[in-house]
């Protein structure tokens, strides 16, 4: 079976984006198999993995807009085991072309669902920074939103409407999404910072993630170089923690399907 998660916050800046590709890169250390897709028509992802949007034929816009064939769209990246359905900034267009079908959210489960038997163990979609029509889809498919956030006050305070948006997309379109609350760019050196950290291991308990992804300037380096940072700088502590963040989300998806079975 495989596993879809979705990495999104209204929040930009929050590493999303990083994290996406990080996950992916360390899953496949792992042996797993990862197809990343972008939804965000920034297009970040996509660059970042050494795609140029203009050289695109097939998208993840073609995929909302047009029903073309999930698999049709995919590239393969220089990381092993990982494959990509890169974005385009038509994408953008999907938020006004969507809603006006009937049922438009479950476009994304349905491609996915024609598409079985995957051959990927995981899917990880990079969403874009605001809760419209592209990341409804995204959530109504995924078995679990990643929510990075940052422990400052308004990345915070921008969870109030992912809240809002999981409550909405379970009573509407998919009654099983799970979420985990991943802290990123700690510095333990900031007392705000590690204030708000307490805050909201108080307020969501086992809704975190226990992995902490703290602030590491090699992981702003790492997409200029169309790297993971696993591979750009291997010993790094970002590469480390993010390695841990892999094994807990297995660890975290194997539960899951014991419960399901």
């Amino acid at each position: 079976m495989t596993y879809i998660i979705a990495v999104s916050n209204e929040k930009g800046g929050v590493a999303k984006t990083t994290t996406t590709m990080s996950l992916g890169a360390a899953l496949a250390e792992n042996g797993q198999k990862v197809l990343m897709i972008d939804l965000d028509p920034q297009a970040n992802l996509t660059l970042a993995s050494g795609l140029e949007t203009g050289g695109i034929t097939i998208s993840a816009s073609n995929i909302l807009i047009e029903a073309a064939p999930l698999l049709d769209a995919k590239h393969e990246t220089e990381i092993e085991n990982v494959d990509i359905i890169p974005a385009h900034p038509n994408i953008e267009s999907a938020e006004q072309y969507l809603p006006m079908r009937t049922n438009y959210t479950a476009t994304m489960r349905r491609a996915i669902a024609q598409a079985y038997p995957l051959p990927y163990d995981y899917i990880l979609f990079d969403c874009p920074p605001f809760l419209g029509a592209i990341t409804q889809n995204a959530l109504s498919a995924a078995n679990l939103l990643v929510i990075p956030t940052q422990a400052e006050f308004f990345s915070a305070y921008a969870l109030r409407n992912m809240m809002g948006m999981i409550r909405r997309v379970r009573q509407e379109s998919n009654p099983d999404l799970a979420y985990r609350i991943l802290i990123t760019m700690l510095d333990r050196r900031n007392r705000t910072h590690r204030n708000i950290e307490e805050q909201l291991q108080t307020t969501f308990g086992k809704g975190l993630f226990d992995t902490v992804i703290e602030i590491d300037t090699k992981l702003r380096e790492s997409p200029i170089a169309g790297l993971p940072i696993t591979q750009y700088k291997s010993s790094s502590r970002g590469s480390q923690q993010y390695r841990v963040l892999a094994q807990e989300l297995m660890e975290y998806a194997k539960e899951k399907a014991k419960q399901q079975a």
